[in-house]
């Protein structure tokens, strides 16, 4: 089963609920991201120095 449950907060593409497993990345904000925007630098943390 595949359902339209959103669209990357990024560049806008559609995130999906495939049979069960949603396709992206949910930030603690509530925003959703796809795999591929989540993982480029801007949203990953800096490390504390």
């Amino acid at each position: 089963m595949k359902e339209l449950v959103g669209y990357c907060t990024t560049c806008r593409k559609e995130i999906y609920c495939l049979d069960g497993f949603f396709n992206g990345i949910q930030s603690d904000d509530r925003k959703m991201y796809c795999f591929e925007c989540f993982e480029e630098p801007i949203h990953k943390e800096d490390p504390q120095d």
